[in-house]
């Protein structure tokens, strides 16, 4: 018999392999209807996004239907494009068009490389347009989030807010650049 660490098929138990943040990650996984509500928040708050750019509600309408996959680890979630150019979830027997992975398994490297300006590496399947769309809108839609705030704050607290923001986001972003990376050049797990 090998020495094998033994295989947990729940999910719930460490793994050799993973890092340690992720074995307490799991440890507190939310119920199912927790994680239903947040993907519901989620594709708002898309279509919030959306709603301010017509050029992205546009170019979803062309696509209407077409379900896209978007996972991460264990987490996923369906989503299509609507008449209307925005995004709903999916039922869940529908087979997506589009699967977009993200490779990187360890959030702590996912932040890493959101800090420093840089996308996340994503495996990318399926129909191309579909593909070349949603390349579109992660290139050219942005959450313009001093804007929002000025509705609920007024004008000059939220562009207050917007610069210590700015400021703080500049910050982090020089702390990661100097964390020390692994050899090969790829970011921490």
């Amino acid at each position: 018999m090998k020495d094998e660490p033994p295989v947990f098929s729940s999910g719930a138990g460490p793994r050799a392999d993973s890092h340690p943040l992720t074995g307490l990650l799991e440890a507190l996984r939310p119920p199912p209807w927790v994680v239903d509500e947040v993907q519901n928040r989620v594709v708002l708050f898309l279509n919030h996004v959306l709603q301010q750019e017509p050029a992205a509600t546009d170019r979803l309408r062309r696509q209407k239907g077409k379900a896209m996959l978007v996972r991460w680890n264990d987490i996923s979630l369906l989503l299509a494009p609507t008449a209307a150019g925005l995004l709903e979830r999916a039922a869940p027997d529908t087979r997506p068009e589009l699967t977009m992975t993200l490779v990187q398994a360890s959030p702590l490297a996912v932040a890493q490389s959101l800090m420093a300006g840089q996308k996340p590496a994503v495996d990318i399947q399926g129909d191309v347009q579909l593909a070349a769309e949603v390349a579109w809108l992660v290139d050219n839609v942005r959450w313009d989030v001093e804007e929002d705030l000025a509705r609920l704050i007024g004008d000059a607290p939220a562009h207050t807010l917007g610069r210590f923001a700015a400021g703080a986001v500049t910050a982090l972003r020089a702390f990661v650049e100097r964390l020390p990376r692994p050899p090969g050049g790829g970011t921490a797990p």
